[in-house]
């Protein structure tokens, strides 16, 4: 091995490393919060690309950690700002730790893929831009993997919270 790729794999070894630690971090933060509103939920924690994930499941399919998702996830979008800053206070960094709650971000992630996709084709069969409803960063970000994968351009447009993703045909 030569001096770079050791050092990156250390460096990689060291991302891996910081990442299990927010994921570790979040999960007691999350388990005391699961015991404060006695509800009951696993922790499942990974690393995904460049981000901890962590997720609270329920082996009853209890409708109880519906509460945390909230109407659209909002109560979801709170929980994980709160649980990244809790990692904050722990590390001193910035997290980009992703949380989902019951199937909920995972099951979006899906239907937005659907979604771009779909835009994608009808932006290349109509040869027009076509533009999506507004979204949440996470919402978008989903959108425009899609529609690179189909092989098309996209970008977001407007000021929050009304900023939506225009895929643009080739």
């Amino acid at each position: 091995m030569t001096e770079g790729t050791t050092s990156a794999a250390a460096e990689g070894a060291d991302t891996l490393t910081r990442l299990e630690q927010e994921g570790e971090i979040a999960a007691d933060y999350l388990e005391g919060l699961l015991d404060i509103a006695d509800l009951d939920g696993d922790i499942d924690m990974d690393v995904e690309g460049d981000r901890a994930a962590v997720s609270i499941i329920s082996d009853t399919g209890s409708r109880d950690l519906q509460k945390l998702v909230g109407r659209d996830g909002e109560v979801l979008e709170a929980l994980q700002e709160l649980t990244r800053l809790a990692v904050h206070r722990e590390t001193g960094d910035r997290s980009r730790l992703m949380l989902d709650i019951a199937g909920y971000r995972a099951k979006k992630r899906s239907e937005l893929s659907e979604l771009g996709a779909k835009a994608a084709a009808d932006a290349r069969n109509s040869g027009e831009p076509v533009k999506l409803k507004p979204m949440t960063p996470f919402e978008r970000k989903v959108v425009h993997d899609a529609v690179k994968a189909a092989g098309l351009r996209s970008e977001s447009e407007g000021e929050e919270p009304q900023r939506f993703v225009v895929v643009l045909p080739a």
